[in-house]
């Protein structure tokens, strides 16, 4: 991150979609770090049926390589990461999520929950 770079409330939204049945587990985090990535791979664990494998789609962005990421799911063999090739487009179903996040509720939207800092 340069000196000069403010996110002015913009928040990291992660977002993991059963194609099975529609759910969407969510969770907004200021930054986009492992640290963040591993709060959201614990919340996946606890929410998921513990009897499931759970096969992750993600991009293959630095923050979900990350060491601490790589211990934590060696000692998670449930999940399995699976990553897109770099410049891949998402699975249609994640894009139409993201999509009418945005049209729908984003897009022209006033938000001022968020003290500025």
């Amino acid at each position: 991150m340069t000196h000069d770079y403010k996110r002015h409330g913009t928040t990291t939204l992660f977002a993991a979609l059963s194609a099975l049945d529609g759910k969407i587990i969510g969770q907004c985090q200021q930054r986009h770090t492992h640290a963040e990535w591993l709060k959201f791979l614990r919340k996946i664990d606890r929410e998921t049926p513990k009897d499931k494998t759970l096969h992750l789609i993600a991009d293959n962005y630095a923050t979900h390589m990350h060491p601490a990421v790589h211990q934590w799911l060696a000692r998670h063999p449930r999940l399995n990461t699976h990553f897109t090739p770099t410049s891949a487009s998402w699975l249609n179903m994640v894009e139409r999520f993201f999509r009418d996040l945005t049209t729908e509720r984003l897009r022209r939207g006033v938000f001022t929950s968020v003290t500025p800092p």
